[in-house]
C-alpha cells in the first residue's frame, strides 16, 4: 500500500494540483488573450503591408506613364486616368510650367465628384506652391537611399453632407537635364477604393495570414477584419466574417492610408470569452482525466486490497487445515497407541477403540478430500459419478458415522427421515460430504443451546435434506456471502473456530451440479436452517447441471 501511495498516488496528485495551479494562473493573467492578441498584431502588420505595397505598385505604375512636364495636357492625362480606374484626380506642378489639374471626366457630372475636383485643385495648387522646395528637398533625400520618392496623404472628399476617405500620392517624376524637378499626385477614386480595393485586399489578407500562420489557424479562421477612419467606428470596408461589435485590436496605418485604421475581432465571440472557454475545457478535461486517474487508483486499491485479504484468508486457511487435520490425527494416535500397550482390560473397548479410529479416520478423509474437491473445482477438474440412490439409506449411514462427534460434543441430536422417498440419481460421496460440512457447521457454531436435527422428506416434486441447529446464526446481510470461498462472518465467534471456509462453497457447487439449490434461513442467535433441494428428475436435471 506504501508503495502504491508513494509512486501512483502522490505523483498523480501533484500531476493534477500544478495543473490546476497552472490553469488558473493561466485564467488570472489573461495568458491566452494576450498570446492571440500577439497573433492579431502580426496579422494586422502583415496586411497593412501587403496594403501599402499594392498602393505603392499602383501609384508606381501611374508614376512612370506620367507625361513629361513639357508634354503634359488635359488630353495626356485623360488617357491616363481611363487607363487606371482606381484614379479620379491627376495632378502635375513644375515652376517654370505652372500646374496641370485633370479629372476623370466621365464622373464631372456628379455633384460630388464636381465638388471634390475644385477642392482638390485648389488644395494643390497652394500647397505646392508654398511647400515646393521642401518637397522636392525630401523626395531627394528618399531617392538618395534608394526608395521610390513617393508619399502619401489623405483628404476627406465631400459626398452629400459627409466626407469621404481619400487617399492621395504624391511623387517626383524624372526630369530632363537642365530641367527643375516636377511634382506629380494622383488620387484615388473614393468609391473604386471603397467598393473593391479595400474589400479585396482585406480578403487577400486574411487568406494569406492564414497561410503564413499554419499553426493558428483556428483562432485565426474565426477572425474578420475591418478598415475604419480614425474617430469614426463606420466600416469603410470589411471582410465578410465582420459581424459588428467592437474590434479586440486595432492598427493606425501610416503608409499608404494615413488616417484610416484597420481592426481584427473574433467572429461571433471575443477573446475573453474564448480564453475563458479554453480555460473551462481545459479545467473539465482535467477533471476528466482526474475522475479516471481516481478511479483507476481505486481499482488498483481494491485489487490490492482483495489480493491482501485473499492472502490472508489463504493464511487463515492453511493454518485452520493444519488445525483440522491435527485434531482426528491426534485422536487416532492417542487410541492407537492405548491399543498398542494392550492396556484394555475388555473385547468390547478394543472394539470401541477400534470404531473411533475408523471414525476418525473418515473424518480426517473427508476433511481431505474436501480440500482436493476444492482444488479440482478451481481447476474446473471436477467429475461426478451419478448413479441411482436410496436416500434414506444414505442419510443414515453418513449420520451414523458421524454419530461419534455428534455425542462427543453433547448435542441433542433429532433424525426425521421419510421411508418412502423414492430413488434419486446423485453422487453418493458428493451427497454424503454435503450432508457431513453442513452438520459439522452445526457442531461447530452452536456453542451453548446444542441441538441438531437433520430432515429428509419429499416436497413439491424435490427431495428435501434440511440440518436445523441453535447456534449463534447469520446476519441477512452476510447469508449471500457464507456460500463464497474462503469467506466466514464477521463474528468474533466464527474467527476463534477453526475452520477451512471450503465447507458451505462445496455444498453449493455439489447441489448445482447435481440440478438443486441451496437455501439458508438464520437470525442473528436464533440459529440456522440449511436446506438442500434435489430434483427427484434428476436425469433431465444433470443434465442441464452438466451443461451449464
Amino acid at each position: 500500500m506504501l508503495t502504491l501511495e508513494l509512486a501512483v498516488v502522490a505523483p498523480a496528485a501533484a500531476l493534477i494540483i500544478f495543473s490546476a495551479q497552472h490553469l488558473k494562473s493561466i485564467q488570472r493573467n489573461r495568458q491566452i488573450e494576450a498570446a492571440i492578441q500577439r497573433d492579431f498584431y502580426q496579422v494586422l502588420a502583415i496586411s497593412d503591408k501587403h496594403m501599402s505595397e499594392k498602393a505603392y505598385a499602383m501609384v508606381d505604375e501611374v508614376r512612370h506613364q506620367f507625361p513629361p512636364s513639357g508634354e503634359a495636357c488635359p488630353e495626356s492625362l485623360d488617357t491616363l486616368l481611363e487607363r487606371h480606374p482606381y484614379a479620379a484626380h491627376l495632378f502635375l506642378y513644375n515652376p517654370e510650367r505652372g500646374v496641370v489639374f485633370r479629372s476623370r471626366q466621365s464622373r464631372m457630372h456628379e455633384a460630388d465628384f464636381r465638388a471634390e475636383s475644385d477642392d482638390l485643385g485648389k488644395m494643390l495648387d497652394g500647397w505646392m506652391k508654398l511647400e515646393y522646395e521642401e518637397i522636392v528637398k525630401k523626395f531627394e533625400e528618399m531617392d538618395s537611399k534608394g526608395k521610390m520618392p513617393a508619399f502619401f496623404e489623405y483628404n476627406r472628399a465631400p459626398r452629400g453632407d459627409k466626407r469621404a476617405y481619400q487617399s492621395l500620392a504624391v511623387f517626383l517624376l524624372p526630369k530632363r537635364p537642365g530641367e527643375r524637378p516636377t511634382l506629380g499626385a494622383v488620387a484615388f477614386d473614393v468609391e473604386y477604393m471603397r467598393d473593391r480595393f479595400f474589400p479585396e485586399m482585406l480578403s487577400s489578407c486574411m487568406s494569406q495570414n492564414l497561410t503564413e500562420t499554419p499553426g493558428e489557424k483556428n483562432a485565426h479562421s474565426r477572425a474578420a477584419l475591418m478598415l475604419h477612419a480614425k474617430g469614426d467606428s463606420y466600416p469603410i470596408a470589411k471582410s465578410p466574417e465582420w459581424d459588428g461589435g467592437a474590434p479586440e485590436v486595432e492598427r493606425n496605418l501610416e503608409a499608404a492610408f494615413p488616417g484610416l485604421s484597420l481592426a481584427i475581432k473574433l467572429q461571433g465571440t471575443t477573446l475573453a470569452s474564448l480564453g475563458q472557454r479554453w480555460v473551462r475545457t481545459s479545467f473539465l478535461i482535467l477533471s476528466g482525466v482526474s475522475l479516471l486517474l481516481a478511479g483507476g487508483i481505486f481499482l488498483n486499491y481494491r485489487n490490492v486490497t482483495k489480493e491482501m485479504a485473499l492472502a490472508r484468508l489463504k493464511s487463515d486457511f492453511v493454518s485452520n487445515v493444519s488445525h483440522e487435520l491435527r485434531t482426528p490425527l491426534s485422536l487416532i494416535r492417542l487410541y492407537a497407541e492405548t491399543l498398542e500397550m494392550g492396556r484394555l482390560s475388555s473385547r468390547e473397548k478394543y472394539q470401541e477403540y477400534y470404531s473411533i479410529i475408523r471414525k476418525e479416520s473418515e473424518r480426517l478423509t473427508a476433511l481431505i478430500n474436501n480440500i482436493l474437491d476444492f482444488s479440482r473445482i478451481e481447476a474446473g477438474r471436477k467429475e461426478y459419478d451419478f448413479r441411482e440412490t436410496d436416500m434414506t439409506e444414505l442419510v443414515r449411514n453418513t449420520l451414523e458415522s458421524y454419530r461419534y462427534q455428534i455425542e462427543q460434543h453433547g448435542f441433542a441430536f433429532e433424525e426425521q427421515i421419510a421411508e418412502d422417498l423414492p430413488s434419486v440419481r446423485v453422487d453418493r460421496e458428493a451427497i454424503a460430504r454435503s450432508l457431513l460440512n453442513l452438520v459439522n457447521n452445526a457442531l461447530k457454531y452452536s456453542p451453548e443451546e446444542k441441538y441438531l436435527g437433520v430432515k429428509l422428506y419429499r416436497e413439491n416434486g424435490s427431495v428435501k435434506l434440511e440440518v436445523v441447529d441453535h447456534g449463534i446464526g447469520i446476519p441477512r446481510g452476510e447469508q449471500h456471502k457464507i456460500f463464497e470461498k474462503f469467506y466466514r462472518v464477521g463474528n468474533p465467534l466464527v474467527h476463534n473456530t477453526k475452520g477451512t471456509g471450503l465447507g458451505l462453497s462445496l455444498v453449493r457447487h455439489i447441489v448445482r451440479a447435481h440440478g438443486g439449490e441451496i437455501s439458508v434461513e438464520s437470525a442473528p442467535g436464533e440459529g440456522s436452517k440449511f436446506v438442500i433441494a434435489l430434483p427427484m428428475d434428476s436425469r433431465s436435471s444433470n443434465a442441464r447441471a452438466a451443461s451449464a
